[in-house]
């Protein structure tokens, strides 16, 4: 019989996944290093291209502008509620590869984690932006990795063909936000079900 999958779907642009982080890693680490991370964003250029010729649709919606500041108002709230600060970050032409694509690199060497953590500590706690190739680049220094390797990972083939595998199994799963959680047959979406998910791995163990 197949294992049922474990996961969850983090995206180094959404403010709901940097809360998630933070509550898995502090608060259920336990939970947090038995379970797959997965990567979820909105392709770039590069990742784009590669799309273009699949089957592969991702189910991405233009935010509108009652949403976003919705989300800058409701983040703050719950960041205060943790005792955190957010410092937002100005990309106005975001390309998301650079910094997802980055997190495979790191992953290949064992600290894709340690990449999270420094990239959304960068991203919501600095207010840099992350697809500048320079800041992940600096994230590959702190982390002792090659910061050439880390900030260009974009320009690598192989690397991307990766990257459109890892965006592959979103829709396989059903995904359409993060933070996304599945437990077997079980899907929760948002930070505020993460203790259902919690609960459920516990119980499963």
């Amino acid at each position: 019989m197949a294992v049922e999958p474990t996961r969850w779907y983090f995206s180094l642009r959404s403010p709901y996944s940097w809360l998630a982080y933070r509550e898995l890693t502090e608060n259920a680490p336990d939970v947090a290093e038995r379970i797959e991370w997965r990567p979820y964003w909105e392709p770039g250029a590069a990742s784009a291209r590669l799309l273009a010729g699949t089957d592969i649709r991702l189910p991405y919606v233009p935010m509108s502008k009652e949403k976003h500041l919705y989300i800058l108002q409701d983040v703050k709230r719950l960041a205060a509620e943790r005792g955190l600060a957010v410092a937002w970050p100005v990309d106005t032409e975001p390309d998301w590869d650079v910094s997802h694509l980055g997190y495979l690199v790191a992953e290949d060497a064992g600290l894709g984690r340690e990449f999270i953590g420094l990239a959304y500590r960068a991203r919501f706690e600095r207010g840099l932006d992350l697809s500048e190739r320079a800041v992940v680049a600096a994230i590959g220094t702190e982390l002792g990795l090659d910061p050439d390797t880390l900030g260009n990972a974009a320009d690598d083939p192989a690397v991307l063909a990766r990257g459109v595998e890892a965006l592959r199994t979103i829709g396989r799963d059903g995904v359409f936000g993060v933070p996304f959680f599945v437990h077997g047959p079980d899907r929760y979406w948002g930070s505020d079900r993460l203790n259902g998910f919690l609960a459920g791995v516990r119980a499963a163990a």
